[in-house]
């Protein structure tokens, strides 16, 4: 471990987050930003890394920028990538894999684009970085406002690189897509508790969304949205905006 590196496994809860062809790219990007750079990506439920369909890969990326998201590139993502993670196996309460350098968790945008060797904007909330599906930044959860961005080929690998991202914790997922079927799918793989549609994570927890406030207890990844009378797990599957009827 790097001297002045103090790592910490992070989990469990790494929720990603799909883009389609259907999605209105606007209002997905200024909800990820939304719910990704809230309390610097401290929450659980904040949307961890994204998977973008190629066919609309480009234009997500400008809507992205033009929402305020801060676009480091290769190199800038990879100086962040190794002051973020300590690489050395067996460090961090024994994680055989890179595991979260604690001096970064929850720090601002302005924080770690310093950390990459670039300036931002002091109002920026949120950087991103492109990378494959392996990347530490996709299959850790790390806990701060840079969130990486991998394109997929289709719905069904976005769905399955998700799934596989997600490592089977059933927390949280989120998918920005107009296609009912595709909505259908990622829900039944990911089996999440909170699975919210075409908003920003804390739409999961009745924050613009359905429901009301609450958090879990007992189990990894706790009992699912609880409440004082029954403390009992309750599925919640959130759609914002469409299908609304009140």
């Amino acid at each position: 471990m790097q001297t002045g590196k103090r790592a910490i496994c992070a989990g469990p809860g790494n929720p990603p987050v799909l883009v389609d062809e259907t999605a209105d790219l606007t209002r997905a990007a200024e909800a990820i930003i939304k719910g990704g750079a809230y309390d610097n990506n401290l929450l659980c439920i904040g949307e961890k890394e994204i998977f973008v369909v190629d066919k609309i890969y480009n234009q997500f990326l400008e809507a992205f920028k033009k929402a305020g998201a801060f676009h480091l590139n290769g190199n800038e993502f990879d100086r962040l990538t190794k002051a973020a993670f300590v690489f050395k196996e067996g460090q961090g309460a024994g994680c055989p894999h890179p595991v979260v350098n604690r001096d970064c968790i929850g720090r601002d945008a302005t924080y770690l684009a310093d950390l990459a060797g670039v300036k931002v904007p002091g109002a920026t909330e949120l950087l991103f970085g492109e990378c494959d599906s392996h990347h530490a930044f996709v299959q850790e959860e790390q806990m701060m406002p840079c969130v990486p961005v991998v394109r997929v080929k289709d719905v069904a690998e976005g769905i399955a690189l998700a799934k596989q991202a997600e490592h089977n914790y059933r927390h949280t997922a989120i998918i920005h897509s107009h296609n009912v079927d595709a909505m259908t799918a990622m829900g039944r793989a990911l089996d999440t508790t909170l699975f919210i549609k075409n908003g920003p994570c804390g739409a999961g927890l009745g924050l613009g969304g359905e429901g009301y406030l609450s958090f879990s207890i007992a189990t990894p990844t706790g009992e699912g949205i609880t409440n004082p009378r029954t403390f009992t797990r309750v599925r919640r599957c959130v759609m914002v905006d469409k299908l609304r009827i009140y």
